[in-house]
């Protein structure tokens, strides 16, 4: 192989530097100095370099971000700092909350710098250089693990391969945000389209599914971006403040906003939050809210941070985007523990990025309090920009034609009766593992993330094996064979194997997690590990009385009566002797003799709608801390949380003088208590 003369090197670098500056021109800058075609030849000609001579082609070579050959799977990356979430804020009033919690932290009452970002609406990475050159990218994953995507992050034009300038440090890890512009968005869904593909519903949707690409191949053909907001883990040094390490990371290369600016105190926030928001829709990207960071360094270290985010930043989210649209239907679903739930059929609306045609109705007291009718036109709110609501009724637009909801007297699956529980708006039916729909979510919730965590085993798979008669029950699962699996529909050997290996590697699991995983009635996660930490085996667990269940953090009597209930019944404890008998296990632990929570001896009761959170993760939070989360308010209800559109509960709440907690409010109950635990 011939090597290659001083000269040709020396126009071999010279190309580089000239590409690697054009780009930077164009995709950080967003100017171009030079026609297309020019750059074009240029890079034309550093190909047949490369060809000439396969030696010189190293990764930070422009040429490398066409993409390499596809990957199998995604390797597991585990970060050197773990990625933390943020915190939000919903108005003024959390933002007063914060800049307060930040100055009785700091004990000042200076006010406090901050630093002013867009929240980019994409998919947040992590970008690991060392002596200047790009190591290794990954996702966030759950916040200690990632996904390895560094063959896809490389073909982003504004990542830089390799870093220009000083004092680069010697590892710098930095975090960012992967998007996609309006314009790449509309180009690409025509090229969609034009193959008669289907098209991506919005510019983050159609990012993620770029960056999960196994062949970074196509990963290059799609047009992201990237911009730099942060760093992780550093070995050098860097500015002392975070607005000045922003203008460094640029300095070396990154792509980091222009919308950045320096405010002083809550009320500095305000300004620059009203400031974008007029902004917003005339963006060349999307953008769901406002991060602001304390700025200097030192004080946020002096501030630290929770187990899952920082005390020294929030994200400010913008409202939630809304839209008319029409119900056409009312249908009835059946839940795990045979909940009847309306929900409502739309006319598909965009609202907030998605086509929504479908909304939760909760229960009869929301239609009633909206005095809803089919073929009403209704406000339609994601709220959070995740979930989609029905606010309210145009009652002036109201149809001359329209239905009452009825609700039905039988399960719409089995046909079994339907009972009303006292105090409790929800209807349920009765018909146990015999109701199919029952069955279906039963099993699905055994083996999700949080319960048994069975790899594979999704939903339309779950859907085939009760449909099939194939499983009655989850100790079914166990005795499943990879011949019968590969049978059903997208099921291959190979994918048959794997979960075959997926449920004998569940098999070893935690007493939490199985009891989570049970479904027992109002056991969710946090109940489920006081009770494994409180009797330390099932054992112990199933022996107890309602009284002595009654001793466990946020188990009241009416969930004690629930698991009593639970382990007398025939069926339940032949289920779990199933399970034990195909392999399940777990390790029993020592019993706890007291736990002591914040909350304890506390009862709340939540109504109404939550934006920041559903009402199932409050009341989990809640029972965290050792609070008692009840359906009805009584007396003994030590304040009742009031969501928007709260009903008759918040009515009773006032007449009894029970204290009543906005969302804000149960926010910033969440956050002390766990600042002080």
């Amino acid at each position: 192989m011939a090597k290659p003369s001083p000269s040709v090197i020396e126009h071999y670098e010279a190309l580089k530097q000239q590409i690697e500056y054009h780009s930077k021109c164009y995709y950080l800058e967003n100017s171009q100095e030079i026609p297309d075609a020019e750059f074009d030849r240029l890079f034309a000609d550093l190909l047949q370099i490369e060809a000439q001579y396969p030696a010189l082609v190293m990764p930070d070579s422009p040429s490398q971000r066409v993409g390499a050959e596809p990957l199998t799977e995604f390797e597991s990356v585990t970060h050197e700092l773990p990625m933390l979430s943020l915190d939000n804020a919903f108005g003024s009033e959390d933002m007063l909350a914060f800049d307060k919690r930040v100055r009785d932290r700091l004990k000042t009452e200076e006010a406090i710098e901050y630093a002013c970002e867009p929240k980019f609406d994409g998919i947040a990475v992590s970008i690991l250089y060392r002596d200047g050159n790009l190591q290794r990218a990954a996702t966030r994953g759950d916040g200690s693990t990632g996904e390895n995507i560094t063959q896809n992050v490389r073909t982003i034009q504004s990542v830089p391969l390799k870093l220009r300038g000083d004092k680069i440090p010697a590892v710098l890890e930095v975090r960012g945000e992967v998007y996609m512009p309006h314009e790449g968005f509309a180009k690409l869904n025509q090229t969609v389209a034009s193959r008669g593909d289907k098209v991506f519903v919005n510019p983050r949707n159609a990012a993620a599914g770029s960056l999960r690409q196994l062949d970074s191949r196509i990963t290059a053909a799609r047009p992201l971006e990237c911009c730099v907001y942060s760093v992780g883990y550093v070995e050098g040094a860097l500015p002392d403040t975070h607005l000045a390490i922003l203008q460094v990371l640029s300095d070396w290369g990154f792509l980091v906003s222009d919308l950045r600016q320096s405010v002083m105190a809550a009320a500095g926030c305000e300004e620059y939050y009203q400031f974008l928001a007029a902004q917003r829709a005339q963006l060349p990207y999307d953008i769901d809210g406002i991060v602001f960071k304390v700025n200097r360094i030192d004080l946020q270290q002096q501030l630290g941070a929770v187990s899952r985010a920082p005390r020294w930043a929030i994200a400010h989210k913008f409202p939630a985007q809304e839209e008319i649209t029409q119900l056409r239907e009312v249908e009835f679903q059946v839940g795990r523990t045979g909940a009847i739930t309306p929900v409502a059929r739309l006319e598909p609306i965009f609202v907030g990025g998605v086509t929504v045609s479908n909304a939760s109705l909760h229960n009869r007291d929301e239609i009633e309090r909206l005095a809803l009718k089919v073929g009403d036109f209704v406000v339609v709110r994601r709220a959070g920009d995740v979930i989609p609501q029905i606010v309210s009724v145009v009652h002036s637009r109201r149809p001359e034609q329209v239905f009452d909801i009825e609700f039905p007297s039988q399960c719409p699956v089995c046909q079994s009766d339907l009972v009303k529980v006292e105090g409790e708006t929800i209807i349920r039916c009765t018909g146990g593992l015999v109701c199919a729909a029952q069955r279906k979510q039963a099993i699905k919730h055994f083996a999700s993330r949080h319960a048994m965590d069975i790899e594979g085993l999704g939903d339309k798979l779950v859907e085939q094996l009760v449909d099939l008669d194939c499983v009655q029950s989850p100790a079914d699962l166990y005795r499943l064979n990879a011949e019968q699996i590969s049978q059903l529909e997208r099921m291959g050997k190979k994918s048959a194997e794997n979960l075959i290996a997926a449920l004998q590697t569940s098999c070893a699991t935690r007493l939490d997690r199985f009891l989570y995983a049970l479904g027992i009635r109002e056991v969710g996660q946090a109940t489920a590990k006081n009770l494994a930490s409180y009797f330390g085996s099932l054992e112990a667990l199933q022996a107890a009385s309602e009284e002595a269940l009654q001793s466990v953090p946020d188990v009241g009597p009416v969930v004690a009566k629930f698991i009593a209930e639970f382990f007398c019944n025939a069926n339940n404890l032949a289920v779990i002797s199933a399970l034990r008998e195909n392999g399940v296990h777990w390790p029993d632990v020592a019993p706890a003799t007291s736990l002591e929570l914040p909350l304890e001896g506390k009862t709340y009761v939540i109504t109404g709608t939550l934006a920041s959170m559903d009402r199932n993760t409050a009341k989990e939070q809640l029972q965290a801390l050792g609070a008692k989360v009840a359906g009805s308010v009584s007396a003994k209800t030590s304040a009742l949380v009031a969501g928007a559109n709260a009903g008759s509960k918040l009515s009773k709440a006032e007449d009894l003088g029970i204290d009543i907690l906005d969302e804000a409010a149960l926010v910033n109950l969440l956050k002390e208590c766990e600042e002080a635990s």
